[in-house]
């Protein structure tokens, strides 16, 4: 049980929904009201998509090129920890004028199943295996759909500020989760 929450806090903090949300309002505002009503499902599908994707050829490609758990683990911390840095550093994300393949690209890939949320599923599947990971990839991909599918009522609810200081505390847990990973992977380096 704490295995299966550990997976879900790192992916819902790596997906980070909430912090993608002023961005979601943000490109889907010129749509038509019916383009909006698909986005959900169109993104949230592209996301899973691309997550069980790179869950099936991450694995067997890095045993080819001999890449073992701690090596990932390490790497993957410090991508997390630069992701999340980027994220509190920059002052806001460029929104784009709304195009019909908005709900691919960006909002299915890179926002919702973005370079944090890749690496953190090859970790979690390595540490965790692949049923507790695909558990947690599937609960948090349901709860993006419903998210973004109330994206209205969410933002009213929590508001622009709000979201905005969601998604900076979910950087700074990410942060935190790549430091965890790459204190993990050191030891790796170091023989007894």
């Amino acid at each position: 049980m704490q295995e299966a929450l550990l997976a879900i806090v790192a992916l819902f903090v790596a997906v980070d929904v909430l912090g993608v949300l002023p961005v979601y309002i943000g490109l889907t505002a010129g749509l038509p009201s019916e383009e909006r009503k698909r986005l959900p499902w169109q993104s949230t599908m592209t996301a899973t998509a691309v997550g069980i994707g790179f869950l099936l050829v991450g694995d067997p490609i890095f045993r080819v090129l001999g890449v073992t758990v701690g090596d990932f683990q390490v790497a993957g911390g410090i991508l997390l920890l630069v992701l999340a840095l980027h994220d509190l550093l920059t002052p806001g994300k460029v929104l784009r004028r709304p195009t019909p393949g908005v709900g691919v690209v960006p909002l299915g890939t890179p926002l919702i199943a973005g370079p944090a949320v890749l690496t953190t599923l090859l970790i979690l599947v390595q540490s965790q295996g692949y049923t507790i990971t695909l558990f947690a990839f599937g609960l948090n991909m349901g709860l993006a759909f419903v998210i973004l599918r109330y994206a209205g009522a969410v933002e009213q609810l929590i508001g622009e500020t709000g979201s905005r200081a969601i998604g900076r505390v979910a950087s700074l847990f990410l942060a935190a989760f790549g430091v965890s990973l790459v204190r993990r992977g050191l030891p790796g380096f170091f023989p007894r």
